[in-house]
């Protein structure tokens, strides 16, 4: 049997209620109608654009919190005032218009997310950098997507110093004048089509350096509703007065998609530390016993060190009623230890599987589900289609195979910006993303067999081998280099990496560690390195990772 998956509302649901929910003429109706030429399943009753969701928001819960930060709080109400603010001053100073790209380079605070607000409204398109990245990654990102003007924070400007002489840039730091405009500036009219590209967020191929996958308004506001629609029917009581951490980085579909935009459609507040503040398991738990938090979004690792934190079990986290894993593949035994600690948050505990290209679109299990079946990440998400097919291929595996996991959604990407290749190979002309990511179908549920075959995972962030590899060979005492992931219980996995000298050369750990620091960032530095004489290769030349043991003694890179 060939199955395909589609979501199913719970059998504990009665017809009246899903007839309520979802029947004709509900909030909730989905139907069937062309996306970008091919017939998908959308919401009948949907926004036509993301400035319409802040609209919104901003009038149902105009005097609820939003975004409440060591500085003060601000409501929805005046989120949406200050955006018209930020807006009208890019389109005065810096001529942004509907279409032009703006690169946003900064911590995750609130400036950013006003920032972030600003350009969307104007019809323009965020190119997200990684706040993380060294100056030659950002480079190749504004190289990629030549953005008409660069935001961001004092720190992360500096790292492209003296580089694109003709691109103007701006401290978000020094935007109190302009956010405190009075008298406030209208929001912006502009016509947006849901179709228009709102965002551009970098995600590697095994091929090496970052894509710069292309996210319209529909792809976010067909996840909004998606992730609306399955929690109506799952006869959990809404969470009132919801309230989130923003623990996770806005250059990610978790931090930026799913958090701050999203927020906005459920008049969820957003609590943000100092951002000159590193993340820390203390930091967060103080914060959702002084702000009551209901939710926390986060990735496994954080999960590990927030459950092992001394204070874990001396704050009063009564209000906890939820919590969100992605970003990497969640252990059972992390969830029966969260579970345990915090038992009231077992019924809303989900993880979910998705990836940027999907705008974080998959599937998602309950913690029953995990812990029934290892490997589980549950069903697809309503309004969205999973199947399993052999690799890069239309032909489906039979159930209990196998195979690629492969999505269809209207949140699936436009494209890879500038990159039709790339696009192609990706995405069919029947609208199946091919993920890349292999699992199998097992009691009508998806199971995760193994995400891409070098893809390393490592406190939630992509990693691909490629490009640490590239930057190793680039060094001129190195003749090959092989870079691998270590399993590890709090990471998910380290780097490591093998590396053959070229003869008669002398290159120790050290000096090649230092070598890497300068060209990536932090995340993608080896923790392992070793030298080696020789790879092992197949008969075609590839070097065959498989028999690499990475269980053997490395030298520690640092």
């Amino acid at each position: 049997m060939k199955t395909t998956l589609h979501w199913e509302p719970p059998s504990t649901a009665s017809a009246s209620e899903l007839k309520a929910i979802m029947g004709p003429g509900a909030k909730l109706e989905l139907i069937e109608q062309e996306v970008l030429g091919v017939l998908q399943p959308v919401f009948a009753r949907r926004l036509p654009h993301l400035r319409a969701l802040l609209e919104q928001g901003a009038s149902q819960y105009s005097q609820s919190p939003y975004l409440v930060h060591p500085g003060g709080v601000v409501s929805f109400g005046e989120a949406a005032g200050l955006v018209a603010n930020m807006a009208e001053y890019l389109r005065k100073e810096f001529g942004v218009a509907k279409g032009d790209k703006v690169a946003l380079a900064a911590p995750t605070c609130v400036e950013h997310v006003i920032a972030a607000w600003a350009v969307i409204v104007l019809g323009g398109v965020i190119v997200g950098l990684n706040g993380w990245s060294s100056g030659p990654e950002m480079e190749h990102g504004i190289e990629m997507t030549e953005p008409k003007l660069l935001l961001g924070d004092s720190r992360r400007l500096e790292r492209v110093e003296g580089r694109f002489r003709g691109l103007p840039r701006h401290n978000l730091a020094e935007l109190d004048p302009v956010l405190a405009a009075v008298p406030p500036a209208k929001m912006p009219s502009t016509p947006i089509d849901e179709d228009d590209p709102f965002v551009i967020l970098f995600t590697s191929g095994t091929t090496g350096r970052p894509k710069g996958a292309v996210l319209s308004h529909r792809n976010n506001l067909h996840w909004i509703q998606s992730i609306a629609l399955r929690t109506a029917c799952s006869g959990r009581a809404p969470v009132r007065d919801s309230c989130e951490i923003a623990a996770l980085p806005m250059f990610h579909i978790s931090g930026l998609n799913a958090q701050a935009i999203s927020s906005v459609a459920t008049g969820t507040t957003l609590v943000y530390q100092s951002a000159e503040q590193r993340w820390s398991s203390e930091e967060h738990l103080r914060l959702s016993e002084h702000h009551r938090v209901t939710t926390w979004r986060i990735v496994p690792t954080q999960g590990w060190k927030l459950s092992e934190c001394r204070s874990a079990t001396e704050r009063d986290l009564s209000c906890l009623r939820s919590v969100s894993f992605g970003g990497s593949f969640v252990s059972p035994v992390l969830i029966e230890r969260m579970t345990k600690l915090w038992p009231q948050i077992g019924p809303g505990l989900v993880v979910g599987f998705g990836m940027t290209e999907t705008n974080g679109t998959g599937a998602s299990a309950t913690a029953a589900e995990v812990l029934s079946q290892p490997g589980c990440v549950g069903k697809p998400l309503p309004g969205s289609a999973v199947r399993l097919c052999e690799p890069r291929s239309a032909v489906q595996c039979e159930d209990g195979e196998v195979g690629e996991i492969q999505i269809r959604s209207a949140s699936v990407f436009l494209g890879y910006h500038n990159d039709q290749a790339s696009t192609s190979a990706a995405v069919d002309d029947q609208g199946w993303y091919r993920t890349g990511d292999f699992g199998r179908v097992i009691n009508g549920l998806l199971a995760l067999e193994g995400r891409r075959s070098d893809l390393i995972i490592r406190n939630g962030e992509n990693i691909y081998p490629r490009e640490i590899e590239d930057r190793l060979l680039e060094h001129p005492g190195v003749v090959e280099a092989v870079v691998f992931g270590i399993p590890d219980r709090i990471k998910g996995e380290l780097v490591a990496a093998i590396v053959v000298r070229r003869p008669r050369t002398v290159v120790d750990v050290e000096e090649l560690r230092d070598w890497i620091v300068e060209r990536l960032a932090g995340f993608k530095i080896p923790e392992h390195i070793e030298f080696a004489t020789e790879l092992p290769r197949n008969a075609l030349g590839k070097t065959m990772k498989h028999l690499l043991n990475a269980n053997q003694p490395m030298v520690h890179a640092g």
